[in-house]
């Protein structure tokens, strides 16, 4: 799951737009992207030879400004999250975003020649949050389908959960969680995030918690 997961990031949601990416709607923000960081992947051939340095660059500079990792830690944690400490917090969530980032920089170099198509998409003006429905298409396999849970904040609109084949992507990380709180307490969470985000070699460039967008 996760590397549908990962992979699904770089084809549609890797690159932020400019500034002005505040007044973007959600789908033409996936939808725009989409084709500039195909060609990316498709031409730079650093990546596709593994190079790790510049792949954890690309994800730092490009892909991570698009999503809430406050938010998708707190929703990860479930009821767990109040009561952390405020100390455990910050560390969850760059532990948390840590992993993410190292799985993401190992699928994005299987990448291929996977595509995507974006589903019919219509909102209210008024409307904060909306999913953005696509669907992976690769030769020879089952399209995956992957769904964008996002909200408007004052930076434009945040990706806070995807649903994968019908499997979100925070319930499944929830379930762990809880599983591990209640075995080993929540600095044992830490722990294992810890551990696990570990296995992926040199730490990316920044392991700070992200900045917090409105949650």
């Amino acid at each position: 799951m996760l590397r549908a997961f990962f992979l699904a990031l770089c084809l549609s949601l890797g690159l932020n737009l400019p500034a002005v990416s505040a007044d973007v709607p959600p789908d033409v923000l996936a939808r725009t992207t989409s084709q500039e960081v195909l060609a990316i992947l498709k031409a730079d051939k650093d990546i596709q030879r593994g190079d790790l340095s510049k792949i954890y660059e690309l994800v730092e500079a490009k892909v991570l400004p698009n999503f809430d990792f406050n938010r998708m830690t707190q929703l990860a944690m479930g009821r767990h999250w109040p009561k952390a400490s405020a100390q455990q917090k910050q560390v969850l969530v760059a532990e948390f975003r840590n992993l993410l980032v190292r799985t993401y920089a190992t699928s994005l170099t299987e990448f291929s020649s996977q595509s995507v198509e974006f589903k019919n998409f219509s909102m209210k003006p008024e409307d904060t949050e909306v999913v953005v429905r696509s669907e992976i298409r690769q030769p020879g396999g089952q399209p995956i389908s992957i769904d964008y849970s996002m909200y408007k904040t004052a930076f434009g609109w945040k990706v806070y959960d995807v649903t994968i084949d019908n499997v979100s992507l925070v319930t499944n990380y929830r379930a762990t969680f809880a599983n591990t709180i209640r075995q080993s307490g929540i600095d044992g969470l830490i722990k294992t995030l810890s551990a696990q985000s570990a296995k992926g070699g040199s730490k990316p460039a920044s392991a700070k918690p992200a900045a917090r967008s409105g949650s």
